[in-house]
Formats: C-alpha cells, sequence, structure tokens
C-alpha cells in the first residue's frame, strides 16, 4: 500500500511487516505529509479492531503520563513526547480533542493511533467532545480533510474510530481520567463500564456529561453554558472519590493558561496540553505524570517556535475556529 505520493509503497496489512511500516507511517506522519486514503483506511481498520476489545475504562498502570487536549496542534504534540519521554519509554493517557481547530487534526490523530497499534500497552485514547461527528463538521476536522483530500471519506473513517474510543481510564484505581467531567446520571466507576460506547455522543445523558461537564464553584449540579453536560462542585467531586475509593480525578476539556489547574484540595485536576491555543492564546501547556507511589509530578512546555525543519512548520495563515466554548 502507497501511503504518501514518494513513489515508495508501505504496506500495512501483512503482519509480519507491520511493525516496520507502521514505523515508516510515524516518519511521515511527523513531517505533516500527505497519507493516501487508502492507508488512511487500513490505519482505521486496524484501530478499530484493537479498540473494539478495550473496557469503557481502561485499567492503566504508572508511572503514566496524562495529556489534555491537543487540537490538531502536531508540532506542540511532538514537543509534548520530547518533554515528556517520548511512547518508546513512557506509558500514555490522552484525555480527547485530538482534533479541530489546529491545522494538523488528522495527522495528529494518526499519529496516535499508529502509537496505538505500534506500543498498544503504553497508549490509551479517551474520547472528548470533539471526538465526534457533528462537532467536527463545524469546528475544522472535516474541512481539513475536505481541503486535503477533495472528499469526506477519510473524516468518516476517523468518525468510526471515535465510536470506539474508551470513555475513561483508572490508574492503579485511584486515579480516574476521563474527558470532562461528572454525570449527576453516574454514582460508580462501573456505571460508566455499562454504557453503550459505539455510537454517536448523544445530546443529553451520562456519555453526553462524561465528555462535555466542568467543575466549578458551585454548591450542586448546575446548567452547563456550554449547552451540554452540567457544571459539578466540591461536593459532587468529594461525594464522587468517596464513593469509588479514589483520590483524584484528572480531566481536560478546558483551557488553563498555567497549563494545568488543581481543585477542591486537590481532589480534581484539568490538565491542558496544546501551548499557545489557536496560534493565539499565549498559554503554556502542560502534562501530569503520576509515578509509581501515585505521586504527582508537572512537565510545563510552550509552544513550538514556527522554523523550518522536520518536526517544525510555518503556521499557514489561513484562522482557526475560535470558539472557546467548546
Amino acid at each position: 500500500m502507497n501511503c504518501n505520493n514518494s513513489g515508495k509503497t508501505y504496506m500495512v496489512t501483512l503482519e509480519g511487516t507491520r511493525q516496520m511500516n507502521l514505523d515508516k507511517i510515524i516518519i511521515l506522519l511527523k513531517q505533516g505529509k500527505h497519507i493516501r486514503e487508502d492507508c488512511v483506511y487500513s490505519l482505521c481498520i486496524q484501530a478499530q479492531e484493537l479498540l473494539m476489545n478495550e473496557s469503557n475504562v481502561t485499567h492503566v498502570d504508572t508511572p503514566v503520563t496524562i495529556c489534555g487536549d491537543i487540537h490538531g496542534q502536531l508540532h506542540d504534540l511532538l514537543t509534548l513526547f520530547e518533554k515528556s519521554g517520548g511512547v518508546e519509554k513512557s506509558r500514555y493517557i490522552f484525555l480527547g480533542d485530538f482534533v479541530d481547530r489546529g491545522f494538523y487534526s488528522l495527522e495528529s490523530f494518526l499519529l496516535l493511533l499508529c502509537y496505538k497499534l505500534r506500543y498498544p500497552d503504553r497508549i490509551t485514547l479517551i474520547r472528548g467532545n470533539h471526538e465526534t461527528r457533528q462537532i467536527t463538521k463545524v469546528y475544522g476536522f472535516y474541512d481539513e480533510i475536505m481541503r486535503k483530500y477533495g472528499n469526506s471519506n477519510v473524516w468518516r473513517y476517523c468518525c468510526e474510530v471515535f465510536d470506539y474510543l474508551s470513555l475513561g481510564a483508572i490508574i492503579n484505581e485511584r486515579v480516574f481520567c476521563i474527558h470532562g467531567g461528572l454525570s449527576p446520571d453516574i454514582t460508580t466507576i462501573d456505571e460508566i463500564r455499562s454504557i453503550d460506547r459505539k455510537q454517536e455522543v448523544p445530546h443529553e445523558g451520562a456519555m453526553c456529561d462524561l465528555l462535555w461537564s466542568d467543575p466549578d464553584e458551585v454548591d450542586t449540579w448546575s446548567l452547563s453554558p456550554r449547552g451540554a453536560g452540567f457544571l459539578f462542585g466540591k461536593g459532587e467531586v468529594d461525594q464522587f472519590l468517596q464513593t469509588n475509593n479514589i483520590e483524584l480525578i484528572a480531566r481536560a476539556h478546558q483551557l488553563v493558561m498555567e497549563g494545568y489547574k488543581e481543585m477542591f484540595d486537590g481532589g480534581l485536576v484539568t490538565v491542558w496540553s496544546a501551548p499557545n491555543y489557536c496560534y493565539r492564546c499565549g498559554n503554556v501547556a502542560a502534562v501530569l505524570t503520576i509515578d509509581g507511589q501515585l505521586e504527582r509530578s508537572y512537565t510545563i512546555f510552550d509552544a513550538v517556535q514556527s522554523q523550518n525543519g522536520m518536526g517544525h512548520t510555518i503556521i499557514p495563515t489561513k484562522k482557526p475556529q475560535m470558539d472557546y466554548f467548546l
């Protein structure tokens, strides 16, 4: 299978050469090279076959690095791996929102899929509220695919993978990872395991809430200004921690100028991993590493400065979508 237009052939379907050829595709993606449609299809089919066997809430061992929103900022994703050890040596959980807004949503998502296929025990991918057909139609991913391929096939392939992504992860049975937050319909983590996740995200209900809700200084569940999910406060967090015998909720979903923000006496943390969000917000990014003793350490990093050379690019002049609420 020819994965770009260089004339070189990279087979990804024969098991005997699978790892070697995944490595070649990873190199192409890091360079921002065009990946042929049939190659994307093959990667997405393989990813679905792998992901369908994972639980709604994936068990992950320490040490592990937790990463927040990426939003198609490929070169900052490469920096993230450089600063945190790299997937060849470290274990990662990505909390969703791989696509939209940035200019390299496809390359970012495919790179993570390739890493998942190449190192399945070192990469956990959780669904975010942007990993849906409705949201990607509006906030950049669909348009990016149309510009790069002239049709929507690759978008459809990726959306089918979205439906198989896990909803959460649990680290050493003590740290719960989710994209958005809590739901008034969910009391225990076991209840999340019973959700039928292999679908487009509904407009309401538990699955929607897990991807859309936000923590806030509220006394009880409140309607979210996003129009989906809820706002929840310290009381809801404390109750969830106690009921499930865990000590931390790690989530993403909200821009944090300092890269991360702990709330509610350290019972919840928001991690944001897209520096200079939308190429204009001026924020730093962070990842959170949980070690074997469940100690937390944060790695802060800045956006890549535009320059020539592999792994760096000049940002296009087209402006990205800027609705921060989503």
